[in-house]
């Protein structure tokens, strides 16, 4: 379950984000998740309720956004939506898409004390 250390990382980059503000508690973490970053939701959802046991984040309000999958084709620069990294073009049927959303994972914006 990689999802767990995903969690872990998370948890690091909040708190150091949040101690660099010289916060002692952090309020809410909203969190962009890609549709095509691999990342199972409820593995990461059950992973972040025991990684942030005993830290500045264990009360904080936890927001996952999903953010959609685009392609654009290598073809015919086509942009489309997918919910796979192999959709072909809907245009040209091509099958070599460039990925132009939703593969990442970010920690988008904390609220602190």
């Amino acid at each position: 379950m990689h999802e767990f250390s995903i969690a872990m990382d998370i948890v690091d980059i909040a708190t150091s984000s949040a101690m660099k503000e010289e916060a002692t508690v952090v309020k809410e973490i909203e969190i962009e998740i890609g549709q095509l970053s691999g990342v199972v939701m409820e593995a990461l959802e059950f992973s972040l309720e025991a990684a942030v046991k005993g830290t500045i984040l264990e009360n904080a309000r936890r927001n996952l956004i999903i953010v959609e999958g685009k392609a654009r084709c290598t073809q015919c620069l086509t942009e489309y939506d997918t919910d796979t990294l192999f959709k072909p073009c809907p245009m040209c049927q091509a099958c070599a898409p460039d990925v132009i959303q939703g593969r990442d994972l970010r920690v988008k914006s904390l609220i602190v004390e």
